[in-house]
């Protein structure tokens, strides 16, 4: 695609209708330029419309987002290989990524903001792969740039794109494990680019340092100091993996520029609307000074005492103010660092440590407005946050970590301090606590951070309190209470608690709060009903010595009803329809509880109905499956206790079943065909008339086209095949499972999928029936195994071949094999049955293999022969090291390797259902003990002692040797 105007003015357009609000004209642009990126030259071409002036920045825009997602999608379109069935796009030519290279960095430093931003990405995007070994050219350039830009009076629009763009390919270096490549790469960055960074940096101190004494206006001090917070992120991914040395040399400059900015303040900018970016650099600063305590690097430990103070004083400020929470978070990080370093705790006197008490961790952990509206407007985020630990970068959690920092040195001082605070809390709420309830919640708040929960018994921890005075004084008060509406954040703080240390509180304590509890479910609050279902949930988890749980099915009977009657109470709250806390406390109490007939009805009854809405729309993953495992574990326990509520498991759930098949809810695919599997399997046969419509469904080829959905599919087919192998007899529809077995054989990704289809055929299916079909199977896995032999698909040939001959011999077998190609038996036993033997695990398939190959050495009259003596011996010796040696020590992992040739569309990984149990039926339940079946067979051979003593000898290991003589010992004394 050349650049001609034609094709720029084209390109213009296309990227105008793009923007368009009506969806007929966007997609047709859309697909247009879809189908001119295929062209070479394309990314030339959209750089030169970038470059082109008069053309509009709304469309310059357009045209830059297109260039940076075309060249993530073609600059190396392999390395972005995650979904295996999708075509690659052809990458970009090489002569065309090397114009794009000595083009993109002048156009990027020439753009304005907004589209220097998505070029400087789309440089990133080329420099995660070709920098810097194979783009040596740009560090060079970055600095050539950088040095006219300083040349120019000091360009820090230029400045500032080259660092951004510097500081985007540099974080490479600080999360890579520290391999020689990475070292390299370092190495060569550090001697390109550290130097000028350096003077950068110190020649930007002074432009600070004479502007703000000179009185310059907040606008000419923006730049310097976001130039100075980028030098400070380059600085960090420099030093990240160590300490280089030129930064070791020049430490006492820098540091005394970071020490100014810590100290110092500049009105200009605070009191111009533009604090946050001097508590951007701060934060920066912050970090670096964490990294070194954190590497406890030597030249650094003069500095550290300063520092402490510095950053201490810093934040004391910054604590009062809202809206510095980056700037707080990392300075308390500092701190935090400081004080767990065993050689450093000599810095803190009381005087400081009752400053970070009082000062900085107070304030930090009180509930803010952004709390509370977190808490009203959107419930997920602030569970995720204060119950399920993702709030590590919020003031609250920085603040405790840092008390418990303290405390790791200074234990006898900061309890008293904080057990202080703590009580003056409490009695400021009891003042007032309509006004003051605030404190009661940072109260319990402390003392849930600070409890450090060990496992080694009931009312065992290590923290600053007595918990079960706490929680009788102060928690059980706010359970009580029966408003359950009234201060939702103290109430959902006061389940919080009882809910982080079930373990420790004693059952005496617990179980009479669970009626109080049940009542929070009809709170308003989502998040105060959402802390109610956690706690039940959490409780019946919790085990005593023994494994045994402390909360039984008898402890909720009582509750029962009223239990489930509030959970699906909870899910009528407006944004609590798809609440998966609720969800999934539900699935805890069915699996829990003993669910009489008549609940069962009623609970299934409402799960369809929720069913019914969420295919409708679904947008919540973790909600739908535990619905499915809800719906999974009520069929388990209702139906295998009692049968005759089949039919009203039916009756509910077959419409919302056919609704996700009909309508394509593609999400609900695999939980559909587990449930399905799971119902058949409760039947009796003949299977009702009902059933088979889903198996003729099953059946068809386009169902099989989704990785995703195969393994819930055949195990589906694997419930038909068990519960009416008679229908397979009828309109060819055995030709049609063994199609679906030969789709699925190929690929490494499904091969285990067509293997299990194939041994459930084999396992209840007769010799008459599958007998026409052998040669045609036996031929399918040989070219398998000669094209794509991998040690997961021979263990899978290696058990197909043992089921066969337990269940219909290994006569048919070995002929058919041999009629395939004569002596191809001996070549499968010798290349992969005798070598491979050992690798399989299970105990199941362990027995199968180990008693089918014993029926070879024992009954197969081609190994009996003379003439394959070797082969006897050795098969020998590989059952008794399957049978006598750990799995640990005979088996090898092999690695998973992707599958590049499968054909049919994506989807997401398949999600099993914890509670559709898995079937592992024992084609071998007469025979217990393998071992004993060997001896037993062995005994039954003619002359086994004295024709077999020698080929025993010659081709059985001596530890093998050992282990037969070993049990034929322990047999006889028995």
């Amino acid at each position: 695609m050349a650049a001609s105007p034609e094709t720029l003015q084209f390109l213009s357009q296309c990227f105008l209708h793009s923007l368009s609000p009506q969806p007929e004209p966007r997609r047709r642009a859309e697909a247009s330029l879809v189908e001119a990126a295929e062209q070479p030259n394309y990314g030339l071409a959209v750089l030169t419309l970038i470059r082109t002036s008069g053309i509009g920045e709304e469309i310059q825009q357009a045209a830059a987002v297109n260039f940076k997602n075309y060249l993530k999608a073609r600059w190396a379109p392999a390395a972005r290989r995650s979904e295996p069935n999708v075509p690659l796009p052809s990458p970009i030519p090489d002569d065309e990524k090397k114009l794009i290279k000595e083009h993109i960095v002048s156009l990027m430093l020439e753009s304005t903001p907004r589209i220097q931003a998505q070029l400087s990405e789309a440089l990133v995007v080329i420099g995660k792969h070709d920098f810097p070994r194979q783009w040596t050219e740009l560090l060079p350039m970055l600095n050539t740039r950088l040095q006219q830009a300083l040349s120019e009076g000091g360009n820090y629009a230029a400045i500032n794109g080259i660092l951004g763009t510097a500081n985007s390919l540099f974080k490479k270096f600080r999360h890579g494990y520290g391999t020689n490549d990475l070292r390299l790469d370092l190495r060569y960055c550090l001697d390109s680019f550290a130097v000028p960074l350096l003077q950068l940096f110190s020649h930007t101190a002074s432009l600070i340092d004479s502007g703000v004494s000179s009185g310059d206006a907040a606008a000419k001090l923006k730049p310097l100091f976001e130039s100075q917070r980028l030098c400070c992120r380059i600085f960090y991914s420099f030093n990240f993996q160590e300490l280089p040395d030129i930064f070791e040399d020049n430490m006492d400059p820098f540091m005394s520029v970071f020490g100014k900015y810590l100290t110092a303040t500049y009105p200009a900018l605070e009191q111009g609307g533009e604090l946050a970016l001097v508590d951007n650099l701060r934060a920066a600063i912050s970090e670096i000074l964490t990294l070194y305590v954190e590497r406890t690097e030597e030249p650094f430990e003069r500095y550290i005492g300063e520092f402490e103070k510095a950053v201490r004083s810093l934040l004391v400020t910054a604590s009062a103010s809202s809206g510095r929470d980056h700037l707080a978070i990392t300075a308390i990080k500092f701190l935090t660092m400081v004080s767990t370093m065993a050689h450093h705790y000599k810095l803190f006197d009381d005087a400081s440590l009752d400053q970070i008490c009082r000062s900085i961790v107070i304030p930090n952990v009180m509930l803010r407005e952004e709390d509370e509206e977190l808490f009203e407007l959107n419930y997920i985020d602030f569970v995720r946050r204060d119950m399920e630990g993702s709030d590590v970068d919020t003031k609250r959690r920085a603040a405790c970590e840092l008390l418990k920092g303290t405390a790791k040195h200074y234990r006898e001082k900061v309890a008293p301090m904080v057990n202080s605070v703590i009580q003056t809390m409490l009695a400021t709420c009891g003042e007032n606590p309509a006004a003051n309830w605030k404190y009661k919640d940072s109260a319990i708040y402390l003392v849930i951070a600070l409890c450090s929960v060990k496992a080694t018994g009931p009312n065992v921890l290590t923290g600053f309190f007595d918990l079960q005075s706490f929680f009788t004084l102060v928690v059980v008060p706010e359970l009580q209470s029966q408003d359950v509406n009234s201060y939702p954040l103290l109430k959902a703080g006061a389940l919080k608690f009882i809910t982080v240390f079930r373990d420790q509180l004693p059952k005496s304590s617990v179980l009479p709060l669970v009626p109080e509890v049940l009542r929070f479910l009809c709170a308003e609050a989502n998040v105060v009903h959402s802390y109610a279902a956690i706690f039940i949930d959490k409780i019946l988890l919790v085990k005593d010595e023994g494994g045994r749980a402390r909360y039984a099915a008898s402890d909720i009977a009582p509750y029962l009803p009223v239990l489930l009657n509030n959970l699906f109470s909870a899910l009528k709250f407006p944004e609590s329809e798809e609440n998966q806390y609720v969800m999934k406390c539900i699935m805890r109490v069915l699996t829990a509880a003993d669910v009489l007939s008549d609940v069962a009805a009623s609970c299934v009854s409402g799960m369809a109905s929720i069913l019914n809405e969420v295919c409708k729309n679904p947008k919540n993953p973790i909600f739908n499956h535990y619905l499915f495992e809800a719906v999974a574990v009520l069929i388990r326990r209702a139906c295998e206790k009692d049968p005759s509520v089949i039919s009203a498991f039916e009756t509910n759930l077959f419409p919302s079943l056919q609704t996700i098949l009909t309508n394509n809810v593609v999400e609900f695919f695999p939980y559909a065909f587990q449930l399905l599997a799971q119902l058949v399997e409760l039947n009796r046969p003949p299977l009702p008339a009902h059933y088979m419509q889903f198996f003729d469904l099953l059946l068809l080829p386009d169902l099989w086209t989704k990785s995703a959905d195969v393994p819930a599919l055949v195990r589906l087919l694997q419930a038909f095949l068990r519960m009416a192998p008679h229908e397979l007899n009828q309109g060819g529809k055995l030709n049609e499972v063994l199609n679906i077995y030969s789709k699925l054989l190929p690929s490494s990704r499904t091969d285990e999928q067509a293997f299990f289809v194939l041994n459930t055929v084999i396992e209840n299916l007769g010799y008459d029936v599958i007998g026409g079909y052998l040669q045609q199977i036996l031929v399918s896995l040989l070219t398998r195994l000669q094209s794509n032999q991998t040690l997961k698909f021979v263990r899978c040939f290696l058990i197909f071949m043992s089921l066969f001959i337990v269940k219909h011999g290994w006569n048919s077998l070995v002929s058919t094999v041999d009629s395939i190609q004569p002596g191809i038996f001996f070549t499968i036993l010798e290349k992969f049955w005798i070598p491979d033997l050992k690798h399989i695990t299970g105990a199941t398939e362990t027995k199968l293999t180990a008693v089918a190959s014993t029926k070879l050495i024992c009954e197969c009259s081609a190994l009996l022969d003379p003439g394959a003596s070797k082969y006897w011996g050795k098969m020998l010796d590989s059952i008794v090291t399957l049978l006598s040696r750990p799995e640990e020590e005979r088996v090898e992992e092999e690695s998973e390797v992707p599958d590049f040739v499968e054909t049919g569309s994506y989807s997401a990984t398949f999600i099993r259902l914890y509670n559709v149990n898995k079937r592992d039926d024992d084609p071998l339940k007469e025979i217990k003990d393998p071992k004993q079946f060997l001896l037993a067979s062995l005994a039954n051979l003619r002359d086994f002692s004295s024709r077999y003593a020698q080929v025993i000898s010659e081709n059985v290991d001596p530890a093998n040797q050992a282990v037969l003589s070993q049990l034929y010992s322990n047999l006889n004394t028995a």
